[in-house]
């Protein structure tokens, strides 16, 4: 018999732990090298955990486990034979005993009169433990489900019952509790150190996207023949953020102890809502993409978080970022910073209402964008005049953002 640990590998640089999120297969399942066994969560991203060798599989680690990177989660015989198609795995083998011989029938017995059943708590009833906490709360052990041996009480469904505040309403009252992953944890704890340890501060401006709608509407097409992807509002945005962030070059820095470190490119994370949650892949030199290679890159990057297959590589080392909250219907936020950058611009939701263009009232598709900002580094002038220069270049797109030849800006 060969048998193969399998150890939980480094999903990346300072990663000492992951969890099991869920296993694919079932414990004694015959498994092929490479296939998919388990999907592991680190505090950065959910990857795949592949078989390294064919044979029967062994679980040694339960679904929700936190194990260092190392560890061995399974074993895998590999000496096993790969069951006949449609056969199921071997079981074990049981030991088989010889069946004894009849006995001559006995003689009949004189009727013995039943015994009295052993005490349990019916259905409704609380054990001692569960009555005392019951009654601490004026609870009638009738007024609780059960989830003990016979549905009674137990102690811990004691402690969960809650008093009816109120005259019953004969409505649905139930509750789940559910451990968070290990990515939602380390997704909160981020947030949560952004709030404490950033001075965090937030401006807000509007955007009249009608000259970039006159512009998706007369290209949008021929960008989709032309590239097999969508010319959406991310690419303006995208390329609106890169040209205001060379221009205010304190928003597309960081604080590093007692320095300032200030990028002279522009790594824009996306956030993007996966299966697991909030994920920001980084779209690489954004200020040196086209229209086209900014659609390709988000787009690409947005299915690899969808299907799970996004790196911890592809979410770390962004300088800004930029979440698009209107997708959910936002119409108003204040963006979380993304540490350890120190700005992200929040989009929310176009709504067409009247605004004043040059002194007469219109109907145009209007937009709040919100920049929050680490005032440590950023200033009001800086933080103010960023934002004005992503709504110019919006309001403004042929002139600075396609050099007035939008059909060579699209590589059409």
């Amino acid at each position: 018999m060969s048998v193969l640990e399998l150890k939980v590998p480094s999903p990346g640089e300072s990663i000492t732990e992951v969890e099991i999120a869920t296993w694919l297969v079932k414990d004694g399942d015959y498994v092929e090298k490479d296939q998919a066994i388990a999907e592991v969560d680190s505090d950065k991203a959910t990857l795949e955990l592949p078989a390294e060798a064919s044979g029967i599989i062994t679980l040694k680690a339960e679904e929700g486990d936190a194990v260092a990177v190392g560890q061995v989660v399974c074993l895998i015989d590999t000496s096993a034979a790969k069951p006949a198609s449609g056969a199921p795995a071997p079981a074990a083998k049981v030991e088989e005993k010889a069946a004894p011989a009849p006995a001559a029938a006995p003689a009949p017995a004189a009727p013995v009169a039943p015994a009295a059943p052993a005490a349990t708590y019916a259905t409704g009833s609380a054990s001692p433990a569960a009555k005392k906490i019951l009654d601490e709360k004026n609870m009638d052990a009738a007024s609780v489900t059960g989830t003990g041996k016979a549905g009674r009480v137990t102690k811990e469904d004691a402690i969960n019952a809650v008093p009816s505040m109120g005259t019953p309403t004969g409505g649905n009252r139930g509750m789940e509790r559910k451990k968070m992953s290990m990515l939602r944890r380390k997704v909160a704890e981020r947030l949560l150190e952004a709030k404490n340890n950033t001075a965090m501060l937030t401006t807000f401006n509007e955007v009249n996207l009608t000259a970039v709608n006159k512009l998706r509407s007369e290209y949008k097409d021929a960008f989709k023949a032309k590239h097999g992807v969508s010319l959406g509002y991310m690419s303006f945005f995208t390329k609106a953020v890169t040209r205001a962030l060379q221009l205010f070059p304190d928003v597309n820095s960081m604080i590093d102890g007692q320095e300032q470190i200030r990028f002279d490119f522009a790594d824009i994370s996306v956030a993007v809502s996966g299966p697991k949650g909030l994920m920001v892949p980084v779209v690489r030199n954004a200020e040196a993409l086209s229209f086209r290679g900014v659609e390709a890159d988000i787009k690409r990057l947005a299915l690899r978080a969808r299907d799970g297959q996004i790196t911890v590589d592809e979410m770390t080392g962004g300088t800004f970022t930029i979440t698009n909250g209107g997708v959910f219907g936002s119409m108003l936020s204040t963006p979380i910073i993304n540490p350890p950058q120190s700005g992200i611009l929040g989009m929310h939701n176009i709504i067409e209402r009247p605004v004043a263009v040059n002194g007469q009232v219109v109907i145009a598709p209007m937009m709040y964008i919100a920049l929050s900002y680490d005032h440590r580094i950023i200033d009001g002038r800086e933080s103010v005049g960023f934002l004005v220069a992503v709504k110019e270049a919006l309001e403004n797109p042929a002139e600075l953002l396609l050099n007035n030849d939008p059909k060579r800006a699209f590589e059409l």
